[in-house]
C-alpha cells in the first residue's frame, strides 16, 4: 500500500478524519464492555460465534476468492476470526477486573515487535528496547498485585489471545493489497465455522437457548461485531490508506486508556495503586513500539 505524499501530520486531517478517529476508539473500548455483557448472558464461545456470525452476514457481499493466497487468507481468517476469541472471551467471563485484563491485552504491540525481530530478522533499537521493558514490566507489576492475584488466569488467557493478536498483525503485513472487507468476509465466515460446532459441543444448554437470547444480548453482540470491527478496524484500514501511518497510529493509544477507566466505572472495580503503575509502563511502552514502528511504515494494530 503506497503511503500518501502529505507529511506526517494530523493538520491534513478532515472532519470526516476525525470523526472517523472517535467513533474507531469509542467502538474499541467499549467493545469489552460489550462482550462481557454479552458472555454474561449466553456464555463464552456462544457469543464469540454470534459475533462472527453477524460479521460473516454483513460482509458476505464482499467475499471473494483471492488466487494465489487463500493459504495466508485462511491461516489470518482461522487465527483471528477464530482462535483468537476464544482465549479473549474465556478470560471476560471468568474475571471481574476487566480494567486488569485491558492492560494485559496491550501485549499485543511487544509480542509483534519480538516476533518481527525473531522471524522477519527486523531490527531494534534502543527505543524500541525501553518500550519492551516497559510493556513486560508494566503487565508483570499488575499481575504481582495483591488485588488482582485471583484473575492470574484471566490475565494469562488475556496475554494468550494478545500473542495470537500480534501473528495476524505479522501476517497483515503481506495482505495489504487485499480488501479489507474482504478479509472480514473470510474471518466472519471462519469464526462462524469454527465456533458455532465448537459451542454446541461446549455450552449445548446456552447454544440451545438461543432464540430467548434477551434483546440487549443481541445489542451488545452487534455492537461488538459492528463497532468493534467493522467501525474500528475498518476505520484504521481507511484512514492509513489516505494518510502516513505515522499520523494515523497515535490516535490508537486512547483507546487502552478508555478502557481501563469506563470498566472501572461500569463494574465497580478498583483502580489500584499498582494498577495504574503498571498501567502507565504498559502505555508508555506500548506508545513507544507503535509510535516508533509506525514511522517504519508498519502498522501494530490495537486488539479488540
Amino acid at each position: 500500500m503506497p503511503p500518501a505524499q502529505n507529511p506526517v501530520s494530523p493538520r491534513n486531517f478532515g472532519a470526516r478524519d476525525w470523526a472517523i478517529i472517535v467513533a474507531m476508539n469509542v467502538a474499541w473500548r467499549l467493545n469489552v464492555i460489550a462482550v462481557k455483557f454479552a458472555i454474561e448472558m449466553t456464555s463464552p464461545l456462544t457469543a464469540a460465534f454470534l459475533r462472527q456470525a453477524l460479521v460473516a452476514l454483513v460482509c458476505i457481499p464482499f467475499l471473494r476468492w483471492v488466487p494465489g493466497r487463500m493459504r495466508l487468507v485462511g491461516l489470518y481468517a482461522v487465527l483471528t476470526g477464530a482462535l483468537f476469541y476464544i482465549p479473549i472471551n474465556v478470560a471476560l467471563a471468568i474475571s471481574d477486573n476487566v480494567g486488569a485484563l485491558v492492560i494485559a491485552s496491550q501485549l499485543g504491540a511487544p509480542f509483534a515487535v519480538v516476533l518481527s525481530v525473531i522471524f522477519l530478522k527486523e531490527q531494534i533499537r534502543l527505543p524500541r528496547i525501553v518500550g519492551l521493558i516497559l510493556a513486560f514490566s508494566g503487565v508483570l507489576i499488575v499481575g504481582f498485585d495483591p488485588a488482582v492475584l485471583h484473575e492470574l488466569l484471566g490475565l494469562t488467557l488475556m496475554a494468550l489471545s494478545a500473542l495470537m493478536w500480534a501473528i495476524s498483525s505479522l501476517l497483515t503485513r503481506h495482505m495489504r493489497d487485499i480488501r479489507i472487507t474482504t478479509l472480514f468476509a473470510w474471518l466472519g465466515l471462519a469464526g462462524a465455522g469454527i465456533l458455532g460446532p465448537l459451542a454446541m459441543l461446549l455450552e449445548p444448554l446456552a447454544m440451545a437457548n438461543l432464540a430467548s437470547l434477551p434483546i440487549a444480548g443481541l445489542g451488545w453482540i452487534a455492537f461488538s461485531a459492528i463497532g468493534s470491527t467493522l467501525i474500528g478496524h475498518g476505520g484504521l484500514s481507511w484512514l492509513v490508506q489516505r494518510h502516513p501511518i505515522g499520523a494515523v497510529m497515535p490516535y490508537t493509544l486512547i483507546a487502552p486508556l478508555l478502557s481501563i477507566i469506563v470498566s472501572s466505572v461500569i463494574f465497580d472495580t478498583p483502580i489500584t495503586g499498582m494498577m495504574m503503575l503498571g498501567g502507565v509502563f504498559v502505555l508508555i511502552g506500548v506508545a513507544i513500539l507503535t509510535i516508533r514502528t509506525a514511522k517504519r511504515g508498519q502498522i501494530i494494530e490495537v486488539s479488540a
